[in-house]
């Protein structure tokens, strides 16, 4: 799990590509005191700085109710209804979470518990925010269940620019809420899917923070 590094470890190539080539052409426009060079070694300083911002990797705290079903993913709510056919296998609770480039793109576990199945799908490349993406977009899934036998299920899904979908953690593995276990990159959304006996404490529009923001609270637990 990438649990401690300042930035994602998957930013790490394309942070050291892009510092790089801004490096050569600082020396360049220096050694050679033009113009010309100055203008993208100032274009590909702006992209470094960019990139730095986007792998970005905070520290979270979760709440301290232990019932509390955290935010995997900073961004913005665009569903939270209940719909019929989900992962879990039966009607649920779907919130779903929009990240824009400028969101932090780590994903965190929302809940206690261990991962009883896995899955990934590829597909197309819908824009995040369309109702298709949850079903014909690529995404990566995970299906988990609580000490007391409560499953929920969080999926990761791309979307226009994402092409990338990182997931560490595999089945049987034992997660902690708030604990980072993911990535997409460059804009994508998460949808969560709760017990239908959950009540939302999030709506559409409201912003979130990974591993922080409460969801609902699962009954029992």
């Amino acid at each position: 799990m990438n649990n401690s590094t300042p930035f994602a470890r998957e930013g790490y190539p394309f942070i050291a590509s892009s510092a790089g080539l801004t490096l050569l052409l600082v020396l360049a426009a220096w050694k050679l005191c033009s113009l010309v060079l100055a203008v993208p070694a100032a274009l590909f300083c702006v992209l470094t700085l960019f990139i730095l911002y986007f792998f970005r990797n905070p520290e979270r705290t979760p709440p301290a109710d232990e019932r509390a079903v955290v935010a995997p993913a900073d961004g913005v709510v665009i569903v939270a209804e209940c719909v019929p056919d989900t992962p879990l296998g039966s009607p649920a609770l779907k919130i779903s979470i929009f990240m824009s480039v400028f969101n932090v793109h780590v994903n965190r576990v929302p809940f206690d518990g261990t991962v009883v199945d896995s899955f990934y799908h590829r597909g197309r490349f819908f824009d995040a925010r369309d109702g298709r993406a949850s079903f014909e977009n690529e995404r990566s899934g995970l299906v988990m269940e609580s000490k007391d036998g409560v499953r929920l299920a969080f999926v990761q899904i791309a979307g226009l620019i994402a092409r990338r979908i990182v997931c560490y953690a595999r089945i049987g593995d034992a997660l902690k809420r708030g604990e980072r276990y993911g990535l997409i990159r460059f804009g994508s959304r998460v949808d969560v899917y709760l017990p239908v006996d959950v009540a939302p404490l999030v709506k559409v529009g409201d912003k979130t923070v990974a591993g922080e923001t409460v969801l609902g609270r699962l009954a029992g637990c």
